[in-house]
């Protein structure tokens, strides 16, 4: 007795199934570069703190020198010399302190960086800011008196 086969071999449905090829999945994303929280690493020349946080000191006293001028009119040496050094010192400290505790944590300034306020753009608007400071001073000072009147 013959044994009949309950799938039937059919060639025309053979042929008519084609093969997806799978595509491997994608590879996993980089690891995040390792941020050495060592002192020396941090405060090296081509470390993060230097520039970050004297990049923000200058932002903070460009806007501030030229604010108290437009509301006072005196200038940035008048201002230092009339109580502005302590109040600078304390936001130095402040501003150091919250520049560093991230730092020390592994918390890269790229790793928070976002479309606008990119780590980029703030290390460019420190650098200008602190060229703003010195030319500012350096103009009032051969000016003899406040730049904005």
């Amino acid at each position: 007795m013959a044994e009949v086969d309950p799938q039937p071999k059919d060639s025309s449905t053979a042929s008519t199934q084609s093969t997806t090829p799978i595509s491997p999945p994608p590879p996993p994303p980089p690891a995040p570069k390792k941020i050495s929280t060592n002192f020396r690493d941090v405060f090296a020349f081509s470390g993060p703190a230097p520039e970050t946080i004297n990049g923000r000191l200058a932002m903070l006293g460009f806007v501030s020198a030229l604010g108290i001028e437009i509301a006072s009119g005196r200038d940035l040496f008048s201002q230092l010399a009339s109580g502005g050094v302590p109040l600078f010192l304390g936001s130095a400290f402040v501003l150091t302190l919250a520049s560093l505790i991230p730092m020390f944590n592994g918390v890269s300034t790229e790793s928070k960086s976002q479309a606008i306020m990119s780590a980029r753009a703030e290390m460019w608007n420190g650098r200008f800011a602190m060229l703003g400071l010195v030319a500012l001073a350096f103009t009032e000072y051969l000016k003899g008196g406040p730049l904005i009147s």
